[in-house]
């Protein structure tokens, strides 16, 4: 990765930070009121924390969702631009910063375009009606007569433009949201394919990342991680380490070991020498591994409860069919590319941090709790991180950051986790076990469906509202801030239950969750949570029950949905991939379908994939098909994109990634213990969507991930026969499958 060294400043425009001063009067000074407003403007209601005219001919929109290479800030800019009736590149968009940004949480559950771009729709369409209005006044011309292209306001002979009726108005008032958006027809950037925003700089070398921040003064900085989770340290030689050249600082709070040095190679190697020096006291307190793994899961006591049920239909008096099948998945990690990392500066009493965290605001009130301040005291803002979807380790990186800081007086430090820190201390996604039974009448009709869950918690990310800390820096303290025990995501959207609720009409049904909240494995929030095991063991399961019904996988999804989206993505994604109903595998090359509607709430996905079974039971997804309705689609390209994504994501999950572990250590520590897929392993992906433009949009991020893993195991059965069912598909696993 190409690097290069900037100011500050020079950094934030880069970054796409404005570096004029502007003071927000609070994104969250307005409490949510009684009247609900649109998307993100309900918690974050002033006008002017959204929109702002510029007095060099642009528009800057401000939104507290941040970019992590889904593509959002170019959505959002395409949004603002049509409600505005200024061209695209006229917008700058700001993005997730807590001293000047709306606070919209967590950029996650493919949330953004429904929550702020709904916000922005709706700011930016009150900012044109005031715009309108001041111009009406100043022109003599009734707001009816007046047309604006590209920001200039017209109506024969007259003509004026935003920015010089801009200073008339003053949006520092809360939105109304009585300004109504434009209708699908009159949009001009909405719907198209434009410039992504984030992409230069990524593909040119350019300062992309926080790991490319270079700050003047700043420093390099690792932190020393204990060997085990709840190991102890009881002696390290700081002493040594101090005297090593380049060295500033080595700073040690209880189990929290960092060192901080002029050059980064420095840094690296004090790390060694603390770690080489450091005596820990360790507990062999893990779980056991392999299948043993599952049966432990189970034992452990958990919360149970009801998701969904349905009253069960009056008996028939006929013969009932029963079946079963039980699914698991394993530990699996983020696997960012970039280990994680953050820039933090201490100054003053105040902490200034740069960090990839997918929620800046949340993020600040842990740091707080762990670096005993006050919130007021800390600023936490966005810069991308060469990572992934999810809960990996920026939050903790930016912890440890913030931690050592405080020891170089004064200057920047940089810190970036090593490889194996990622691998060892990110919070990963929980294993599970799906247990299904499903019940047939004599007509081969499901008339009863049961579904039931054994997971740890998804979600431990930072958060406003608890009382403990999720940033592993504030646990590891002398005097630690632990976390609280998390519950679990409330349905529709769920969490380790989520999908679990099927789309399918079935008479009767009975969602059970074992709701397992001890964690002798750090888990959190994988990209989809619990929808892609919860989809690939219900998908997997109804194409097992099709084929005890003696039906084709898709007649006998379509005879069970009456939902029409979800039929009509279903339809178009066999038509597209040339399903043949009733075909059989050659025993070595197959085909599977699956379907999901993400949450219940966000897009509808059907995937149909093709796999290959070599002779090594190595699996190859070579096609996957899929067919997407996301409602009202902003941007084709940018949803194709997240849709491919997830399918290529999904299928790596499903055919490699495992987390390892002994009962005291973790022993997944590079990618030699960890493959993912490599390009070569890539198959040809084609994505088709259904445009609703009457519909509102729906999350697209985490769309495919679940419908995915279901098609390549439903394909694998289709090719070979035999029913796999524990996840990840390696070639030993898919050898020692049985009918």
């Amino acid at each position: 990765m190409t690097t290069h060294t900037l100011s500050r400043r020079q950094f934030l425009k880069r970054t796409g930070v404005i570096v004029s001063t502007f003071t927000l009067a609070g994104p969250t000074a307005i409490a949510q009121q009684s009247t609900p407003l649109p998307g993100g403007l309900s918690n974050n209601r002033m006008l002017d924390g959204w929109v702002r005219i510029n007095s060099n001919n642009t528009v800057t929109v401000f939104t507290g969702k941040c970019e992590i290479g889904q593509g959002i800030l170019t959505a959002l800019a395409q949004i603002a631009a049509d409600e505005l009736d200024v061209a695209y590149e006229r917008v700058e968009i700001i993005s997730a910063d807590t001293a000047r940004t709306p606070n919209e949480g967590m950029t996650a559950g493919s949330l953004s375009v429904e929550n702020s771009g709904t916000a922005l729709r709706f700011a930016c369409a009150e900012a044109r009606g005031m715009l309108l209005a001041a111009a009406s006044r100043k022109l003599n011309v009734a707001v009816e007569k007046l047309s604006v292209a590209d920001g200039a306001i017209s109506a024969t002979p007259v003509r004026m433009t935003y920015w010089e009726v801009a200073k008339d108005v003053s949006f520092k008032r809360e939105a109304t949201a009585t300004f109504k958006p434009k209708p699908v027809a009159q949009h001009k950037v909405i719907g198209k394919n434009v410039p992504r925003l984030d992409l230069p700089a990524k593909v040119t070398g350019g300062t992309a990342y926080v790991q490319d921040m270079r700050l003047p003064g700043m420093l390099f900085g690792r932190v020393v991680r204990p060997p085990s989770y709840r190991a102890t340290l009881q002696s390290v030689d700081e002493a040594a380490v101090r005297a090593m050249p380049g060295v500033v600082a080595v700073t040690r709070d209880g189990n929290f070991l960092a060192v901080a040095a002029e050059r980064e190679e420095q840094a690296i190697k004090a790390a060694q020498a603390l770690r080489a020096s450091a005596k820990w006291n360790e507990t062999p307190d893990l779980p056991p591994s392999g299948l043993a793994l599952y049966d432990h899961l189970k034992k452990m006591p958990a919360r149970d409860s009801v998701i969904n049920t349905k009253t069960p239909v009056n008996a028939s008096g006929g013969k009932i069919t029963t079946i079963e099948a039980e699914y698991t998945r394993p530990f699996q990690a983020h696997g960012a590319l970039g280990p994680s990392a953050a820039v933090a500066q201490f100054q003053d009493g105040k902490y200034q941090v740069w960090t990839h965290s997918q929620g800046v605001f949340p993020l600040r009130t842990d740091l707080a709790k762990a670096l005993k301040t006050t919130v007021a005291n800390v600023t936490c803002t966005h810069v991308e991180g060469a990572g992934c979807y999810g809960h990996n380790g920026a939050d903790d990186a930016a912890c440890d950051a913030a931690l050592l800081a405080r020891a170089t007086n004064g200057r920047p430090v940089k810190l970036q986790w090593m490889r194996d820190d990622e691998f060892v201390w990110e919070p990963y996604g929980s294993a599970m076990i799906m247990k299904m039974q499903a019940q047939l009448d004599e007509a081969k009709n499901i008339v009863s469906w049961q579904h039931e869950i054994w997971s740890h918690p998804h979600n431990t990310r930072p958060t406003s509202n608890a009382a403990g800390s999720f940033v592993l820096g504030g646990w590891h303290l002398a005097n630690p801030v632990p976390p609280v025990v998390p519950n679990n995501g409330p349905q529709p959207a769920g969490a380790a239950d989520r999908n679990a609720v099927p789309l399918y009409d079935f008479p009767r049904q009975n969602i059970l969750l074992h709701y397992v909240t001890d964690m002798p494995v750090r888990t959190s929030a994988l990209r989809t949570l619990g929808a892609y095991a919860n989809v690939f063991a219900l998908e997997s399961f109804i194409d097992e029950v099709a084929l005890a019904a003696g039906a084709d996988p898709v007649e006998f999804r379509l005879r069970h949905m009456k939902n029409p989206r979800a039929r009509a993505v279903i339809e178009l994604a066999a038509q597209k991939a040339g399903w043949k109903p009733g075909a059989k595998g050659n025993g070595t090359s197959g085909r599977g379908i699956a379907f999901a509607q993400y949450k219940n709430l966000a897009c509808y996905c059907a995937v149909v994939a093709d796999v290959t079974v070599d002779r090594t039971d190595n699996v190859r997804v070579t096609r996957a098909v899929s067919a997407v309705d996301a409602g009202l689609i902003i941007n084709p390209e940018g949803i194709i994109h997240q849709i491919e994504g997830g399918i290529i994501q999904s299928a790596s999950w499903t055919l490699k990634e495992q987390v390892k572990f002994d009962r005291q250590r973790i022993t997944t520590r590079s990618w030699a213990d960890y493959p993912i897929f490599t390009f070569n392993d890539v198959p040809a992906v084609e994505v088709h969507l259904i445009n609703m433009p009457n519909e509102r949009p729906l999350g697209t991020g985490e769309g495919s991930q679940g419908p995915a893993v279901a098609a390549i195991a439903n394909a694998i059965a289709n090719a070979t026969g035999k029913r796999p069912r524990d996840l990840p598909f390696t070639p030993d696993k898919v050898r020692a499958l049985t009918s």
